[in-house]
């Protein structure tokens, strides 16, 4: 792929050059350079935005989660969970999600950050903003809230059916990024509280990270040499 030098000039840039593919040029060959700066700043940031999009919507989340169980204290009190909703194992208190939730997103934000960055050290240097990170965080949240949803209506057949589909979804999608256990965690968050979602979600982390980088593969090059057989005869 080619690529073409931009020079931009702002005031959350500064001034910078850096390199962008080239195919942006030609969607819009006569494209102004207020337009274009308004383009390019809607697919880029700088490695020090990251960062301070990680402190304020870690931030976000830490306000919310105190003011969930803030609100929870006063009105009945904060409940616990039973794992795996057996009254036979022991009991979560939610309360531990006011520190386990805060630590979980700046943990996973700073890894999101460092796969969208690589290996980058400089600052100042933008870079494209990968927006299937976006789709990956919205498409877990939503699915956490679904499954919660199921769960407080006391349907509990379909969130089972959901859980073996996420786990053959698997093997197309990774599931198993930052981005997708953090909306999972968050949307399952209002209902079971923090730690039980967490713990669900590195399950499936794990299983989705297996699947994908391991089981994926192996079938792909078997299903490619079958083609290869069926097509050469």
């Amino acid at each position: 792929m080619e690529f073409q030098n931009y020079s931009i000039k702002s005031p959350e840039f500064g001034n910078y050059n850096f390199n962008f593919p080239r195919p942006i040029q030609k969607l819009s060959p006569t494209i102004t350079e207020s337009k274009r700066y308004k383009f390019l700043t809607k697919l880029i940031m700088s490695k020090k935005m990251f960062f301070m999009t990680r402190l304020y919507f870690t931030a976000i989340v830490t306000i919310a989660i105190w003011s969930l169980l803030s609100w929870n204290h006063y009105h009945g009190g904060v409940p616990s969970h039973h794992i795996l909703a057996r009254e036979d194992l022991p009991e979560i208190s939610n309360w531990w999600g006011g520190l386990l939730l805060p630590l979980l997103t700046l943990f996973l934000l700073f890894r999101i950050s460092k796969r969208a960055t690589g290996k980058n050290n400089d600052v100042s240097q933008v870079i494209p903003f990968p927006r299937n990170i976006l789709y990956g965080f919205l498409g877990g949240l939503l699915f956490g809230i679904t499954l919660s949803s199921f769960f407080t209506f006391g349907n509990t057949e379909i969130p089972g059916y959901m859980l073996m589909g996420l786990i053959l979804l698997s093997l197309f999608l990774p599931i198993y990024r930052a981005e997708c256990i953090l909306g999972f965690v968050i949307g399952m968050t209002y209902t079971f509280g923090a730690v039980l979602p967490t713990g669900i979600g590195s399950i499936l982390a794990v299983i989705g990270a297996v699947l994908y980088l391991l089981v994926r593969p192996v079938l792909v090059f078997i299903i490619s040499k079958l083609s290869n057989i069926v097509s050469s005869k």
